[in-house]
């Protein structure tokens, strides 16, 4: 097993783990249906684009 032949010093650990941050999620209003969803998913009523596309699920 690889073991680290140093210790990585707090600025190299934070460096390191500065990518992995989470980003908030990218939420949206729908217009006819006023809910919250998620860009480019069909909502909760069933609508995509101001079309009825599925039947709605609530």
């Amino acid at each position: 097993m690889a073991v680290p032949k140093r210790k990585k010093s707090k600025s190299r650990r934070n460096m390191h783990r500065s990518h992995l941050a989470l980003s908030a999620a990218n939420v949206v209003i729908d217009p006819t249906t006023g809910e919250y969803k998620l860009p480019h998913h069909v909502c909760l009523g069933g609508y995509y684009n101001g079309k009825q596309v599925t039947e709605s699920k609530v």
